[in-house]
């Protein structure tokens, strides 16, 4: 579970709920119709500018933005490290029978066992890296396009809410409590737009760039397998990926390539 996120959502929210109850009652900041012209509009608004087969994959994406965690960099490094020492051992061919959760680093082992060139790996594998990158970029567009369609419906619900005040001018008394009502609308699509699409958004790219990391390693570590460059070389190159302070010394990893795509 990643408990970065969990962790600052809770904490967001538990903010904003801490100050509502410091200032007063909770009740006047609920209000069901405004709640449905904001939910019910970035959704539908949502749908007519995406596929709905997007919109599906985009929730999925946001639950795993909570329940899983990437895998690390440099747990990669020492499985590409394992996989070139396996190679060295027993040659190309007993790649293809490596057990790992990856689909990519999969595909590339059965690449280096079929005995495809260095071109056409490189090809094959840049090509499967431009379309995750693609696919995850329409996923993160449809948060980024709800955190843009929230605050305007909370707008159009401040409007609606200023006519219907506009029409009882002839009471004083419910302009104060009719204007506290309009501005619920505008304070839903900002805290939806702020407080959860946004943040999910941002997430989601983060996750992007640590696959696309790790794809990229096991890219180079590939080509490092194919040229029977020895291991230690193949570190120097895929150690590049990983921030300094946070490389480790060089080692052979486990038995088995793990890791998740």
């Amino acid at each position: 579970m990643d408990f970065a996120s969990l962790l600052g959502f809770i904490s967001g929210i538990a903010l904003i709920i801490t100050a509502i109850l410091l200032g007063g009652s909770a009740d006047i900041f609920v209000n069901i119709p405004g709640m449905m012209i904001v939910v019910g509009g970035t959704v539908a608004a949502t749908l007519l500018t995406v596929r709905f087969s997007d919109v599906t994959a985009a929730f999925h994406a946001a639950y795993i933005v909570f329940t899983r965690d990437d895998t690390n960099p440099q747990e990669m490094v020492d499985n590409m490290l394992e996989l070139g020492k396996i190679s060295h051992r027993n040659g190309l061919l007993a790649l293809s029978k490596v057990e790992t959760n990856s689909n990519f680093l999969r595909r590339a082992c059965n690449l280096i066992a079929d005995a495809s060139s260095q071109e056409m790996v490189q090809k094959t594998l840049q090509t499967e890296i431009d379309s995750l990158i693609s696919r995850h970029y329409v996923v993160q567009d449809v948060f980024r396009k709800m955190a843009a369609y929230a605050p305007a419906f909370g707008m159009i619900g401040t409007l609606i809410g200023l006519i219907q005040m506009l029409s009882r001018l002839d009471d004083p008394s419910s302009i104060g409590p009719a204007m506290s009502v309009a501005l619920l609308t505008t304070f839903y699509g900002s805290l939806l737009s702020s407080m959860l699409f946004l943040p999910i958004a941002g997430k989601l790219k983060a996750r992007t760039l640590m696959e696309v990391t790790n794809l990229e390693i096991i890219r180079e570590g590939t080509q490092g397998i194919l040229a029977n460059d020895h291991y230690a070389n193949v570190y120097d190159r895929l150690s590049s990926y990983i921030p300094e302070a946070r490389r480790k010394p060089l080692k052979i990893g486990r038995s088995k390539a793990g890791g998740a795509v």
